[in-house]
């Protein structure tokens, strides 16, 4: 495990060298060396001036204690970004990369008090109907679909041919997507997650979103969409389609990044490499190790003090957002009790107080699940570059990977073992997209998901 105790000394490019005022959380810098930031943050106090994206500045809450207080007291930290100063005053640039993640939308992510407490118990309680056998089974279908698109190549990006497709197509069954339905949510999402055509690809969700609540207003199913529609909250369509935007957030971009963060560790560290085979328990101890030392939401939740506050000897001004840096507040130097033993509940990866995530313990069985599919399937996977030269996407929020690149030894399809039945495999011997590199388009998985699995 890294020391953490020493602050670093500021990487190039970071304004320490420059007696700047908030330091940047966008650019690579940030991505390559986060520590040597959140070290300098530090010098600050509990929170120190950050700048999200340009002309979009925040207070970063670095300090576990603090960062806890600021999560339990929704009193004085509210959550609803309409409080957002800068932006009531046109202050923050409209076309900014960071406000589709800010900016207010009727769910509970952004809203506090009564209404908080309707719109989540909605949630929590549509989530705790979830089956979670079906679920796993679910999960293991859609991994074996996703290996087999490349297992015959000997070689995958383990990010975009696996980690990033799974959690969005586990949560098109977990919501009821019907084949054409799902396949715009999956383009839709992966286009805003990467930053492509973001207009275009949330008019393309909120479209498709709105179709599949108009047919589960018609014909209910056993599925999350019918059970919060079903709610004693009685959700509007437009706080239907708010909860199931949050909902495929929350659930895919968290999920992708502990499956791939994790992978990276497994097949990396001295700890865990070797012994992948035996995966198991060795799962689960890199997942939480991810969770305390790279979370996959590394900056978020934002807060919008309701006035002054003074907290630790930091000013922070009404209405000024203020993020907790989850993974800061992990490697805070005084936590060194509970990082030594790793403690399963210290960590904040999953927040904290009224608004914690509401989707761990899917996420959790979804990655734990994926993962051991994968280790389990290509028992002599590898990385195909050394771990050090696989680099991070640019970002405030998020700690994710750009690729994963592994090799393996390609399966050839006579000798398949028996997972997929030899109908199955003929069928996608004779499929339009196989693993000769043509898997299918962002726009066409969960329709080739299903068309596999009918068989």
């Amino acid at each position: 495990m890294h020391n953490h105790s020493e602050a670093q000394a500021p990487p190039p490019g970071c304004p320490a060298h420059h007696g700047g005022k908030s330091v940047p959380l966008h650019g690579p810098e940030f991505a390559a060396a986060p520590d040597a930031f959140y070290g300098h943050l530090r010098e600050y106090g509990p929170a120190g001036p950050v700048e999200l994206s340009p002309g979009v500045q925040a207070s970063l809450v670095t300090d576990y204690s603090a960062a806890l207080h600021v999560l339990q007291n929704p009193d004085v930290f509210a959550r609803d970004s309409r409080r957002w100063r800068a932006v009531n005053e046109g202050l923050v640039p409209m076309d900014s990369p960071v406000l589709p993640m800010m900016l207010y939308r009727p769910n509970c992510l952004f809203t506090d008090g009564a209404e908080h407490m309707r719109l989540r118990q909605a949630v929590t309680d549509s989530l705790a109907r979830v089956d979670t056998h079906r679920m796993t089974r679910h999960v293991d279908r859609v991994a074996a679909y996703l290996i087999a698109q490349f297992n015959g190549r000997g070689r995958a990006d383990l990010i975009t041919d696996f980690a990033q497709l799974l959690p969005l197509l586990v949560f098109n069954d977990l919501f009821g997507c019907p084949a054409e339905i799902g396949d715009r949510l999956v383009f839709g999402i992966s286009c805003l997650f990467d930053g492509v055509d973001v207009e275009q690809a949330n008019q393309i969700l909120t479209e498709s979103l709105f179709e599949l609540v108009t047919l589960k207003r018609a014909e209910p199913g056993e599925d999350v969409t019918s059970w919060l529609m079903q709610h004693e909250a009685g959700l509007t369509d437009e706080e239907m389609i708010h909860q199931l935007v949050m909902l495929i957030g929350a659930g895919t971009e968290p999920t992708q990044n502990i499956i791939a963060n994790a992978l990276r560790l497994l097949l990396s560290d001295d700890k865990y490499a070797g012994g992948h085979h035996s995966a198991g328990l060795l799962v689960e101890d890199a997942i939480n190790d991810v969770l305390w030392n790279s979370p996959p939401i590394a900056n978020y939740a934002a807060h919008y003090p309701v006035h002054d506050v003074d907290l630790g000897g930091v000013e922070l001004a009404a209405g000024n957002p203020v993020l907790i840096s989850f993974a800061a507040a992990n490697t805070d130097p005084a936590l060194s009790m509970s990082r030594q033993t790793l403690s399963k509940r210290a960590h904040l990866a999953w927040g904290a107080g009224p608004h914690a995530c509401p989707a761990k313990d899917p996420a959790l069985l979804i990655a734990v699940q994926a993962i051991e599919k994968l280790l389990n399937s290509l028992p002599d996977i590898d990385l195909a570059v050394p771990a050090d030269m696989l680099s991070w996407r640019p970002g405030p929020f998020h700690r994710a990977l750009k690729s994963l690149p592994a090799r393996f030894t390609p399966e050839r399809r006579e000798r398949r073992g028996a997972a997929p039945s030899a109908t199955a495999i003929r069928t996608q011997e004779n499929a339009p997209f196989r693993d000769s590199g043509n898997a299918p388009q962002k726009g066409s998985w969960w329709s080739g998901f299903l068309a596999w699995w009918k068989v």
